[in-house]
């Protein structure tokens, strides 16, 4: 897979040059950006959106309007920005249940997510965790694989499809434990449950549960300890290796977007990609990638689509 830890090269601007300004059609932006989140508002996606959308309003002199439409594990958004014209007025929020584990499960995702948009940049990079409420007596990962060998347990996920439910579904595989999926829609109603104990435990992102004292974190996605919480250990050290998967959050416009209008918002991105403000409201949930250019980003969405592939048809998982 390509090295996600290779940065731009140095000297590349972060702001368009004057020939690629003289080259963009009807001058723009002339009017405010549709920003579409395709979850609902409160989850990782739509968090990382109003951060990016509130930096590069200032930078391109337009406002970024987010909106969330979502449906069908972020399918229903991301479709409608694949048919929508390719005139700079309409992007996406591409991510990873939407651009490569939803085409994996759900049955007829009418876009091909490679082919169907122009890519733009990488946003946010966030692990995800297995957690239980606070108040449960399972104190770490041993523990409630230990319950889960013995009886059923409920775990939630944002809904049927996404890179939780296929987390979960693998992490039944390869543990033998007993995990009955509760799919809901979105992140939020699903860690509310968790809390209140109706589910037992969630696979969700840290930016989500991360500073949530009601919940208890037992294991973390990423390839190695996060800073900040480096108390809560890797599924990779604790032996499951084949859990190891960020959670993916990029910028996505339209097909046959123009390569001036391309590269001035993917100049955005990165700008406030480098701001002290943003890294910080990233970090805050371990979310910070590497800067990356265009064309590594449309490499990484088919390396994922492939991936997730696997790992979807490994796990069993379909979405009706």
């Amino acid at each position: 897979m390509t090295d996600r830890r290779t940065l731009l090269t140095a000297g590349t601007a972060l702001a368009a040059p004057p020939t690629l300004r003289a080259q963009e059609p009807g001058g723009w932006p002339a009017r405010p950006i549709r920003f579409v989140v395709p979850f609902p508002p409160g989850g990782t996606t739509d968090i990382v959106a109003r951060v990016y959308a509130q930096r590069m309003t200032g930078t391109l002199g337009q406002p970024l309007v987010v909106e969330n439409r979502t449906g069908a594990g972020g399918t229903v958004g991301s479709d409608a920005i694949a048919k929508a014209p390719p005139d700079g007025y309409a992007f996406v929020m591409s991510n990873i249940a939407s651009h490569a584990v939803g085409p994996n499960v759900y049955p007829r995702v009418p876009y091909d997510s490679v082919r169907d948009f122009t890519h733009i940049a990488l946003l946010a990079d966030v692990p995800s965790v297995l957690v239980v409420a606070a108040a449960s007596p399972v104190q770490d990962l041993a523990g409630f694989l230990a319950a889960a060998r013995a009886r059923p347990v409920t775990i939630a996920s944002p809904g049927n499809g996404t890179t939780s439910h296929v987390l979960t579904t693998t992490l039944a595989r390869l543990t033998g434990a007993q995990l009955t999926h509760v799919p809901y829609r979105g992140s939020a109603p699903g860690i509310a449950d968790v809390m209140a104990g109706t589910v037992e435990a969630m696979i969700t992102t840290l930016a989500e549960a991360g500073r949530n004292d009601r919940v208890r974190l037992l294991a973390i996605t990423s390839e190695g300890r996060t800073p900040g919480w480096d108390a809560v250990p890797t599924f990779a050290e604790l032996g499951l290796p084949s859990m190891t998967a960020p959670t993916w959050f990029g910028l996505s416009g339209p097909p046959g977007l123009p390569d001036a209008i391309a590269d001035r918002m993917s100049a955005a991105a990165l700008d406030a990609l480098s701001t002290e403000v943003v890294r910080a409201r990233l970090a805050e949930f371990g979310a910070v990638p590497p800067a990356h250019d265009r064309a590594w980003y449309a490499r990484y969405v088919a390396e994922e689509l492939a991936r997730w592939g696997r790992a979807a048809r490994e796990a069993g998982v379909r979405a009706d």
